[in-house]
């Protein structure tokens, strides 16, 4: 185990009726905010009409910044950093998912930062400062509402790139599983996808000795297996399924699971290539790579994912050998995934395949990708190829 230090300042504020509590939580950092949404659902769902009136009745001001797009796009960003400065917020509270976190997360750090803000996703720059970040959160997936992770879109590449800043950890965020009720399907699923490749990332490791965190991240992933099954057999408004998963996503990606380990992210990486090129929902890219990816690492470290197959997809290994019991997992991870609606394929999405070359260019620009095995422009042609078969 490595050595490591821990430290999340993110308040969390769960259950039900806790939007209710976004104007007492939000005075006791700012007297005036930029609020940041997508303008849709949120509004539509009266959401945002609540969250005002309790930001009214607390004496907390705002400005307001709607359009947020899945995969958030850095022009919004640069609009919300130009409010943000000119307006004098303090505070910037994203109401949705993923996307709205990270692009107030974006403009957080612009605000406090002069210059480019993109220079900081081109590893140009790095910083510790940023306005303040809350959120109310209503679609569980991406585990931004707790973590340091922020991942924004540039159109005119287009590049999907991310940064990793302590400064950019929101020091509240509210959750009231009652909010995903009314999700889309597909979007549901998207998001327990990716709570489930924020747990692999880090499970998949060398690190030896991290008994702890290998049972933690295993009983995560089981417990967001057991309860998206609930969801999809017809317990859509199951609220107590829809709370483990919602609380799944924040412990995937508030870097508990990291603990005394390294994580891989090779395949966040190989899948902000078709995020980029071709607006593919995140949660989708990542159901098609991690099967390929663990495809081309068995023979790498048979005994590791033939655990994997075994302690999160249930393999009795009494009647396979291990590499046997490893394909075994993938094509059970390949079903579940099946089963909530996610594509397991390239080929059963827009993704133009004449392009893996120039993916697999792209996703080696800083250097080799993933931790677990260095993998360079060959690697991920490869795996590429393998996710289109």
């Amino acid at each position: 185990m490595q050595n490591f230090e821990y430290c999340n300042k993110t308040k969390i504020i769960f259950g039900r009726g806790t939007e209710n509590q976004a104007g007492a939580e939000t005075a006791q950092y700012a007297k005036k905010i930029l609020l940041h949404h997508s303008g849709g659902s949120t509004v539509r769902s009266g959401l945002i009409g609540r969250v005002k009136e309790s930001l009214k009745n607390a004496g907390v001001q705002w400005t307001e910044l709607t359009g947020v797009q899945p995969n958030p796009r850095l022009s919004l960003v640069k609009e919300g950093i130009d409010i943000a400065k000119k307006e004098n917020v303090e505070l910037v509270l994203a109401v949705g998912g993923g996307s709205a976190i990270d692009s107030a997360k974006a403009i957080a750090v612009g605000a406090r930062n002069d210059g480019d803000i993109w220079d900081f996703f081109e590893r140009k720059r790095s910083t510790n400062s940023a306005l303040p970040i809350g959120t109310i959160l209503t679609i569980p997936a991406a585990g931004s509402e707790s973590s340091i992770s922020c991942v924004i879109t540039n159109e005119e590449g287009p590049w999907k790139r991310g940064i990793n800043f302590e400064c950019n950890r929101p020091v509240f965020s509210i959750m009231n599983p009652e909010m995903s009720y009314t999700l889309p399907p597909y979007q549901t699923a998207c998001g327990i996808t990716d709570m489930l490749a924020h747990t692999m990332e880090r499970y998949f490791t060398r690190e030896p000795h991290v008994e702890l965190t290998d049972e933690l991240c295993e009983g995560v992933m089981r417990t967001i297996i057991r309860n998206a099954r609930k969801i999809f057999s017809g317990g859509e408004n199951n609220y107590d399924a829809r709370a483990e998963i919602m609380w799944a996503g924040a412990l995937a990606h508030n870097n508990l699971l990291s603990t005394g380990r390294v994580g891989d992210w090779a395949s966040h990486a190989l899948d902000h290539e078709l995020s980029a090129l071709f607006d593919l929902a995140h949660g989708a890219g990542l159901a098609i790579i991690f099967p390929a990816w663990i495809k081309y690492n068995i023979k790498e470290d048979t005994p590791r994912l033939a655990r994997f197959a075994a302690k999160v997809w249930g393999v009795d290994g009494a009647f396979y050998d291990m590499e046997q019991a490893a394909l075994e997992g993938v094509f059970r991870m390949e079903n579940f995934f099946r089963s909530i609606g996610m594509p397991v394929r390239l080929s059963e999405t827009n993704i133009d395949l004449s392009r893996i070359p120039e993916m697999a260019k792209r996703v080696v620009h800083f250097g080799p990708i993933g931790q677990y095995r260095k993998l360079d422009e060959k690697d991920a042609q490869a795996i590429y190829k393998l996710a289109a078969e």
